[in-house]
């Protein structure tokens, strides 16, 4: 079932819900698309018409944040959890080594990406991860061909919106291999280590964005997106 939160069509799942259509989409034959917009990302797709329509273009448009779940409330359609694009990459893992699934990882800075790798190799044993590159590559025709010579099943893009998912959706014919892509921005340097998480009981209280602006001050501009979406949402609310 999707939920219309400010244009954005999301999937209203639970996480296991999520990993369930994520199967799905492996089994399928072509590849599909999941996005993970959190409150900026969806406050950029609210001022953005063709963001938005290339958003609701996904096979899994999942609610990545505490503001997206909150916005949905406010708005009296309330999403029954908050998927975290982080916590679906984790949980796919094991799904992926059981099945035998290749995994490819493109995005961040040189030397992350295979950093994230090992780190994945031990939260799920037996996970394949057949290739990854950095974000830095001079032309798509060069990530892609990379890609394709690896011949993953499923391909992790983390390359920061928008540029993550108009690179899914611009190149999923040439894709070969790959049934599963997923847009999930700095979510290899969360498995390599170089970000912390916000500590459990700050994300069970949807506290996690004031972990990560305690941590990262200089993130203060981005971040009051998040104010302005929850704003959008009340005058939402107001004129319906």
């Amino acid at each position: 079932m999707k939920l219309d939160v400010l244009g954005l069509q999301f999937d209203n799942v639970t996480m296991e819900e999520a990993l369930a259509a994520g199967e799905r989409l492996l089994d399928g034959d072509r590849p599909g698309i999941v996005v993970t917009p959190n409150a900026e990302i969806a406050y950029e797709a609210s001022k953005d018409a063709d963001f938005r329509d290339l958003l609701n273009q996904a096979d899994l448009l999942l609610p990545d944040g505490a503001g997206v779940v909150l916005a949905a409330k406010i708005l009296r359609t309330p999403l029954r959890s908050k998927v975290a694009g982080i916590d679906f990459a984790a949980n796919l893992l094991p799904i992926f080594a059981r099945r035998g699934t290749r995994l490819y990882l493109l995005g961040s800075k040189p030397g992350v990406a295979e950093a994230a790798a090992e780190k994945m190799k031990v939260l799920a044993p037996g996970l394949i991860v057949c290739g990854t590159h950095d974000g830095y590559f001079q032309t798509d025709d060069a990530a892609i061909s990379a890609v394709n010579d690896a011949a993953p099943d499923a391909l992790f893009v983390c390359l920061g919106a928008p540029k993550q998912e108009k690179f899914m959706f611009a190149h999923r014919g040439e894709l070969a291999t790959v049934r599963l892509m997923a847009g999930l921005g700095g979510s290899l340097d969360g498995f390599a280590g170089n970000v912390k998480r916000a500590p459990k009981w700050m994300i069970r209280l949807q506290l996690e964005w004031l972990y990560r602006l305690v941590k990262e001050p200089k993130r203060l501009g981005r971040m009051m997106r998040l104010p302005k979406y929850i704003l959008l949402a009340f005058r939402a609310r107001r004129k319906g």
